[in-house]
């Protein structure tokens, strides 16, 4: 897998350059879902943080997406920036400065290339945080939510198959998966002194213990 996790994975049979097929990843609008989640997993926090790339397309749509959810839902916003190393420190300073009580990192290369460096500092400051890669929740962070990659390279490999059946690429639409999976580090919850309802527990996809 690509360091990005939204990348419009094109089959490789297809030999028409001018017809393009595949299935497109989708994590960059699903904010609203991810924002949701990290409420009801810190309920106490009055103020919550976002950390975006501001240099991709998808990151512009989860950004307009959670800050459409969060007025709907008059939660409070902090939304920073972040393309190198000295961004992703100084972006922590302030959100500790705000007291941000949770955060939740935009989908992305350079957040999913950066995801252990991420994760370490949010241990460092006892922050709760959301990404959207599994990878990101093994790692340390409180919980992920995002496109489940094994069930999009299933549907790229069905349209690998059409397609050396003979169906041509450019009558195949390209199509955006729609299974996506929550997992929870119940570890990383315990270290930060987070428990949560059996009911809540039960919807998640994995718990990392």
């Amino acid at each position: 897998m690509g360091a990005t996790q939204s990348e419009t994975a094109s089959s490789p049979a297809l030999t028409d350059r001018t017809a393009v097929t595949g299935v497109n990843f989708f994590d960059g609008t699903i904010g609203s879902k991810r924002l949701e989640l990290l409420r009801k997993l810190v309920p106490k926090a009055t103020l919550i943080g976002v950390l975006v790339n501001p240099n991709t397309t998808e990151t512009e749509a989860e950004r307009r997406e959670v800050q459409a959810a969060a007025k709907a839902i008059g939660q409070q916003l902090v939304i920073l920036e972040a393309s190198n190393d000295r961004d992703i420190e100084s972006a922590f300073e302030t959100f500790v400065q705000r007291g941000v009580g949770a955060l939740l990192i935009g989908t992305g290369a350079f957040t999913f290339a950066n995801r252990e460096r991420l994760v370490a500092l949010a241990a460092h400051h006892a922050l709760p945080t959301s990404h959207t890669p599994r990878e990101a929740a093994v790692a340390g962070c409180l919980m992920s939510y995002g496109t489940s990659i094994p069930d999009a390279y299933r549907q790229v490999g069905v349209y690998a198959g059409r397609i050396l059946k003979g169906e041509k690429p450019g009558d195949l639409p390209v199509i955006r998966s729609t299974k996506f999976e929550f997992v929870l580090n119940l570890k990383t919850a315990k270290t930060l002194g987070l428990e949560f309802h059996p009911q809540l527990l039960a919807t998640a996809d994995e718990v990392i213990e």
